[in-house]
């Protein structure tokens, strides 16, 4: 029986390791290419290069359209620092209010909170263009970041309210006797608490907003104003010209952000994920 159990363990494991090369098998071909000269790409598919070389960062980094890389790494920073910061903030006062303060006509707002998760966004994109386009924001970065701070983004909303409605109702109350208002208590009470929803909302926000093409390529038009996703953009040509290796590297080098806050903060975020899920 002990040496079935070893070998069923064995096997699951072997699948198991198998399945994620499989998976992880395009990203290491992307690191692969990065480092292949143009020449390998697409004739040589190992995934170690006979050939290395670092020509494609280089370039890369160096830009095109005479803006530097460097420019569209900042303009990504930027407008996902807003975005988080305003999703956190604005989602977390909404919460805070479904959750906790009681209102005229709350559940008839809370539903329809929950039903604009459900409306796809393709169909409010031709409204809001034109609305930006009246206050004249066309080209600027205030079409994706000003949303995130009216609490717009009614998944986050719905996390932090399942989370905030776990915790002991006591604490306000407690809160309420030293002498603290429904401010403070949502300051000094259920923001500090409501840390793994939060660190959970920023994740998100901040990969959503860095891996955003659609939005940024509908908004902006000016190259120095082009985040990642639209500077990648500019290294393929429709004429078959693309600098596919420069286009490789560069894309290597926007992932590390992501991974690097998805990695730091795992364990918030799966705290997060499931406390909400399980409670309310």
């Amino acid at each position: 029986m002990a040496a079935t159990n070893r070998i069923n363990r064995y096997l699951l494991h072997a699948v198991i390791l198998i399945l994620g090369l499989i998976m992880l098998y395009p990203i290491l071909w992307l690191i692969s290419s990065s480092l292949k000269p143009a020449n390998l790409i697409f004739t040589d598919m190992s995934l170690w290069p006979k050939e290395i070389t670092f020509d494609n960062y280089i370039k890369g980094w160096a830009g095109i359209a005479r803006v530097s890389f460097l420019t569209f790494f900042t303009n990504s920073f930027i407008i996902s620092a807003l975005c988080v910061a305003g999703n956190i903030l604005s989602c977390s006062m909404a919460a805070y209010s479904f959750g906790r303060l009681d209102f005229s006509w709350k559940k008839v707002w809370f539903s329809l909170m929950l039903v604009t998760i459900m409306l796809p966004h393709h169909v409010t994109i031709i409204p809001q263009y034109i609305l930006f386009k009246e206050l004249n924001w066309i080209d600027t970065y205030y079409p994706l970041t000003v949303p995130k701070w009216l609490a717009t983004d009614a998944f986050f909303i719905f996390l932090m309210v399942q989370f905030i409605r776990g915790l002991p109702k006591e604490l306000d109350e407690s809160a309420t006797i030293d002498g603290c208002g429904r401010t403070q208590i949502y300051w000094r009470v259920i923001m500090p608490l409501a840390a793994p929803a939060l660190i959970t909302t920023a994740i998100f926000t901040f990969i959503w907003t860095w891996d955003d093409f659609f939005s940024q390529l509908l908004y902006i038009n000016t190259a120095k104003l082009y985040t990642i996703p639209l500077g990648l953009r500019l290294f393929m040509d429709s004429s078959g010209e693309s600098a596919w290796g420069v286009l490789f590297a560069m894309s290597v080098l926007s992932l590390i952000p992501s991974l690097i806050i998805f990695f730091s903060s795992q364990k918030y975020f799966v705290e997060g994920i499931s406390t909400s899920g399980i409670k309310g």
